[in-house]
């Protein structure tokens, strides 16, 4: 994917300036004067040399840099912004740390396979301000038709066609969309496994990189997938049909890429996913062209923004909504919802607890304790429940494997005696708070738990210490509970939400349908923002937005004026500019030097 490449100013073009140099200089100095010159514009630059070229074709091909980024004035050269603010544009869309360099996290995540649509629908659209995106058409009928003119040729075709089936039927689940394959005539949607050229002038480049590309509904809708790869079904080997699939389709029916990463329509692919659900973040978009279901069964959609007002008609557990405190609460790989009371545990609906809650821990997980601390569900599909100093993992209702195991066995870098745990959906990565800090834990690194961990809560802006439990849920927001009340946290502004009524608001009126419990507390507790914060650990909205806009783009304290921010995604370059300067007052220097010798 990565290419060869060479450096912005040519070696030829340094040696012609410093040959109008007079005659008198010695050719030692002028020889020192160029490695002066040339460390100083690699410490610019801040890219390997022999890269440079293949990220420039990358960040063309994929909308970052327009076709006039090249400036024909200066030889066909970047504009030193431009490039750097185009470097800048990939990094916050990726999730990585904004820093305008192609260091080596972003030429890894450049090297990955992945689909060959454009990130970018237009150049200069704003990436931050979204979460999914739409490309601006839609099909104008909900009954649609496809073909495959031409298959795969590793796969059978009986194989191909149940997996294509598969793979729009990801969509029709939450729409009225649907899919008729057809062996011949005109379709909405032709499919095609090419090679190489094959006749749009987008080409395939052989096994990884660029994996398939679709047309939006404006351009025809057409899926094309490079028949170099190893396309397989129900395995880890190869690249997953069904899941790439699924995702050149949502570009079919209108949508371009997502920025949350856990969602089937980032552009990245991930791997295998024996689990693959839609994010909703997708659910949201797919519903924004085409309408929530109406038809056949109810399927579950995306939670609204707040829990809603009604009341179930039965009451609810006593206990429950006398003290709403709970110990735990996450989403299962199936969409469930699940609360964690002592030795209880309790399924939730959009408005309450589900008919026949509470029951037994032991009887829903065998082998399970009651009082547990915190639990989560990963991305294979797996959860995870933390008490004291060991966890447990299930498959589903079933215990996976000799457990229960120390958590500093299963999970280096993390304490013991948790208060909460989740898979946070703005990067994928598992966070572990206990107290007033938090961990954050990626099981591809290595260590999983950066040393710069343990962080302040307070990063989490107007979120309070010693929570209780966290869910990302399926409304794209992140909930927290303490005690009786809990906080919706809005990922984009990276603080508790602005809402009326306010939050933190009670757990038992809008989480579970308790009849007589009250909306929201008296005006004096208002929102609460941070109890018993230590004011050493105070942060900077400039913080808050390098530790999650970015994931963890600054590592220190204190706040760093250089660093980019999402609300400054320039600042990052002041930095650059001041060593041009520098670098541009000591070649004015070492040239007056020379000439005065």
């Amino acid at each position: 994917m990565l290419f060869n490449m060479s450096t912005h100013l040519s070696d030829t073009k340094i040696t012609n300036m410093w040959s109008r140099c007079s005659s008198r200089v010695s050719s030692s100095i002028v020889f020192t004067a160029l490695i002066i010159l040339g460390i100083s514009l690699n410490t610019v630059s801040g890219q390997p040399v022999q890269k440079a070229q293949g990220a420039e074709f990358y960040l063309s091909q994929f909308g970052y840099l327009p076709p006039s980024a090249k400036n024909p004035a200066n030889g066909g050269l970047l504009d030193a912004s431009t490039w750097t603010k185009a470097i800048e544009d990939f990094q916050n869309f990726a999730g990585l740390n904004v820093t305008g360099d192609l260091d080596d996290e972003t030429l890894k995540l450049m090297s990955l396979p992945r689909c060959g649509v454009k990130d970018k629908v237009g150049f200069g659209s704003d990436n931050r301000s979204k979460r999914y995106a739409l490309q601006g058409s839609r099909w104008k009928v909900k009954n649609l038709t496809y073909k495959i003119s031409k298959y795969p040729k590793r796969l059978t075709k009986a194989d191909t066609d149940t997996e294509i089936s598969r793979s729009f039927a990801v969509w029709s689940e939450y729409t009225d969309l649907t899919f008729t394959q057809k062996k011949s005539g005109p379709v909405h949607i032709d499919i095609r496994f090419e090679e190489s050229e094959h006749g749009d002038g987008d080409p395939f480049d052989g096994v990884g990189g660029t994996l398939a590309h679709a047309y939006f509904p404006v351009y025809g809708g057409d899926a094309h997938f490079d028949d170099a790869e190893y396309w397989t079904i129900n395995s880890p080997r190869g690249t997953n049909l069904f899941q790439v699939a699924a995702h050149e389709f949502g570009h079919s029916l209108g949508l371009s890429h997502s920025d949350v990463r856990s969602a089937l329509m980032a552009p990245f692919y991930r791997g295998y996913d024996p689990v693959l659900h839609l994010d909703a973040d997708d659910v949201l978009a797919i519903q924004a062209l085409y309408g929530k279901k109406t038809n056949g069964a109810a399927v579950p959609t995306a939670k609204p923004s707040y829990r809603p007002t009604s009341k179930p008609s039965r009451p609810v557990d006593n206990d429950l909504c006398k003290d709403s405190k709970i110990d735990s609460i996450f989403n299962t790989a199936d969409g469930q919802t699940y609360a964690f009371k002592g030795n209880k545990y309790y399924k939730l609906t959009e408005n309450s607890v589900a008919e026949g809650y509470p029951k037994t821990i032991s009887e829903g997980w065998v082998g399970l304790p009651g009082n547990i601390d915190a639990a989560f569900t990963y991305k294979n599909g797996k959860t995870y429940f933390f008490k004291g100093s060991q966890y447990w993992r299930y498959n589903g209702r079933n215990m996976d494997g000799d457990y229960p195991k120390e958590i500093s066995e299963g999970f280096t870098g993390i304490p013991d005696n948790i208060d909460a745990a989740m898979v946070w959906g703005g990067n994928g990565k598992i966070y572990f708070y206990k107290g007033s800090k938090f961990w954050r834990y990626d099981p591809l690194k290595r260590p999983p738990v950066k040393a710069t961990y343990p962080k302040p809560i307070s990063n989490w802006e107007g979120l309070p210490i010693n929570i209780d439990a966290a869910l990302q849920y399926t409304n794209g927001y992140t909930y927290f509970f303490k005690g009786d009340k809990y906080y919706r946290f809005n990922d984009r502004t990276f603080s508790v939400d602005a809402a009326d009524p306010p939050f933190p608001r009670p757990s038992a009126h809008w989480w579970f349908g308790c009849k007589n419990s009250p909306s929201t507390f008296t005006p004096s507790l208002g929102n609460v923002r941070v109890e018993n914060e230590d004011a050493s650990h105070r942060t900077t909205s400039s913080d808050v937005i390098d530790d999650f806009a970015f994931f963890d783009a600054a590592d220190e304290e204190a706040p760093n004026p250089h660093k980019a921010t999402e609300d400054n995604p320039n600042s990052g370059t002041s930095i650059k500019l001041s060593a041009t300067v520098l670098l541009s007052t000591l070649v004015l220097v070492v040239t007056s030097k020379l000439f005065s010798s």
